[in-house]
């Protein structure tokens, strides 16, 4: 995520406020990404999930990410801390790619650097499932 002043995101009312419940328990109140998590919710245009379009990654969304050098395909699911799982590819929204993702739409690009130290940029390809596309609304 980078310092300059980036557009503000879409999210669903739903994930706006378990977010924010989130970020208010004292484990994350001195962790980077979720500081930055924070600034995102602080600006973020909070709409009814029956109004998120398809397009728009959500927590509980599988994207489909492809390394624009390299090529290598990433399929990533956005969740909540307690349900991360690197080996599935479950990926916490406090990890920061992650927090990244959260509010991406189709096509658009994150730069992100691995835990090992290698920068990547990743391309949104493909969301293969979107709770709110699929009618999950009270998940």
């Amino acid at each position: 995520m980078s310092h300059q002043a980036s557009p503000a995101i879409t999210m669903s009312s739903r994930d706006f406020d378990r977010l924010d419940a989130l970020l208010d328990m004292p484990q994350w109140q001195h962790n980077a990404t979720a500081q930055a998590l924070r600034q995102e919710l602080d600006r973020a245009n909070v709409v009814a999930p029956e109004k998120i379009p398809a397009n728009l990654v959500t927590m509980n969304s599988t994207v489909t990410c492809v390394e624009e050098i390299g090529h290598k395909e990433h399929v990533l699911t956005l969740c909540y801390p307690a349900e991360a799982d690197a080996a599935k590819g479950r990926v916490s929204v406090l990890a920061p790619v992650g927090a990244a993702l959260l509010g991406l739409t189709l096509g658009q690009t994150i730069d992100w650097t691995t835990p090992d130290g290698h920068r990547l940029r990743l391309r949104v390809t493909a969301i293969t499932f979107q709770p709110e596309a699929a009618g999950q609304f009270h998940r």
